[in-house]
């Protein structure tokens, strides 16, 4: 360390002496408890790894504190999963129902209409209905 490092930590350690005496007996005493638990508890997390995340509290696999399965065996996420894949292939079906609504609108007027066989042959007649389809 620099000298102006030491200096400023000379300073930080004066400080918390000096606030550390001013603190009264009964917090003390909870504060000392409070740390002996928190060294046994980073204790028993060196002993066991998984136990770190259950005292932060939840496990790493969105199964809250202590659940232990993987994230692929939560039955809430294939839940959700299966809502998504559902919405999606019914959105795909209605919008393919719609667009054969369409097209049979559009057939059912030109049959009915009074045209000569000739304009259902004209290239132009094929242009107009792609375009009047898209509408």
């Amino acid at each position: 360390m620099s000298g102006s490092d030491e200096r400023f930590a000379h300073k930080i350690t004066t400080l918390l002496d000096r606030a550390a005496a001013e603190i009264p007996e009964g917090v003390a005493y909870r504060l000392q408890q409070a740390r002996a638990r928190a060294l046994d508890g980073q204790a028993l997390a060196v002993a066991e790894p998984g136990y770190a995340h259950a005292l932060a509290g939840g496990a790493g696999t969105l199964g809250g504190a202590g659940s232990g399965r993987p994230l692929w065996m939560q039955w809430r996420l294939w839940i959700g999963i299966v809502i998504v894949v559902a919405a999606g292939f019914g959105w795909q079906q209605w919008q393919s129902y719609r667009q054969l609504q369409t097209y049979e609108e559009l057939d059912a007027q030109i049959l009915s209409s009074d045209l000569p066989i000739d304009a259902y042959l004209d290239r132009g007649f094929d242009a107009w209905l792609k375009t009047s389809a898209k509408d």
